[in-house]
């Protein structure tokens, strides 16, 4: 059980991005700290399990599925969010995606889909949710996952690395401006962490060359970022904003 202050009982927190990987873990993590979990995503049926996973452990969550890229859709969440569960005190902007190829190959398509939603999706969620927050006078926290890969080149993903290093400097644009609301904006910036979507590759030749780089010699495990996220979340961090957490076992440093 977590201890105070890293309890979050009867607070609001939106994960989007949380019907798979990072996103689904946080939003358990911040359901066992007794948040009431909004998670966002666009796979409503694995949404769903989500949600039935947390209730059936005691939590409380909701599901509501949509697209960050879509302002209608963000605007319409939001308020649905809002009416159903209350005002949102913690936003943890997870969506992402990563198209893989050389820089030479990226079309116009592809650097889109990456930027709009690594990018123009973090603006609009959390332009958003903002408002909401002024509007009641409460505050709150705002959690943007960035990467290591904003400040560090990964090959052949160059639209995930420009997106991210976005994502951090729009987290120290709004923590500046959002601060005199009660606003607090910072991010986390993992490095290599193992998720369902990469397992294979960590575990093959390939994989095991790209874990001989990383000082700690291992990728990340999603618990590795859970305290972090609570202390971003939680009263703990109350003296942070703009900040941007790096969680990846030195790879920067290198």
């Amino acid at each position: 059980m977590l201890q105070l202050p890293y309890r979050l009982d009867g607070q609001v927190a939106l994960i989007t991005g949380a019907s798979r990987g990072l996103g689904r873990h946080f939003a358990k993590t911040l359901s066992k700290a007794g948040a009431k979990v909004a998670a966002c995503g666009r796979s409503k049926d694995l949404l769903q399990e989500l949600v039935n996973e947390i209730t059936d452990d005691g939590g409380s969550a909701c599901s509501f599925p949509m697209d960050v890229t879509s302002s209608g859709d963000v605007i319409a969440t939001v308020k649905s969010v809002v009416e159903g569960l209350g005002v949102i005190n913690i936003l943890v902007n997870n969506a992402g995606i990563a198209v893989t190829k050389p820089a030479l190959e990226v079309d116009e398509a592809d650097w889109d889909r990456v930027v709009d939603t690594n990018l123009k999706g973090v603006w609009l969620m959390a332009h958003s949710v903002a408002k909401t927050m002024v509007a009641n006078g409460t505050g709150g926290k705002i959690i943007n996952i960035a990467s290591v890969a904003s400040t560090t080149v990964l090959g052949q993903v160059s639209s995930y690395c420009a997106s991210k290093a976005g994502v951090a400097q729009l987290t120290r644009a709004l923590a500046v401006e959002w601060a005199r609301h009660g606003i607090q904006v910072n991010a986390i910036a993992p490095g290599y962490i193992r998720t369902d979507m990469n397992r294979a590759f960590f575990d093959s030749p390939d994989g095991h060359t790209v874990i001989q780089r990383i000082p700690q010699r291992r990728i990340g495990d999603p618990d590795d970022l859970d305290g972090i996220l609570m202390l971003l979340a939680s009263d703990a961090a109350g003296f942070m904003t703009g900040s941007i957490i790096l969680v990846d076992g030195g790879h920067d440093a290198v």
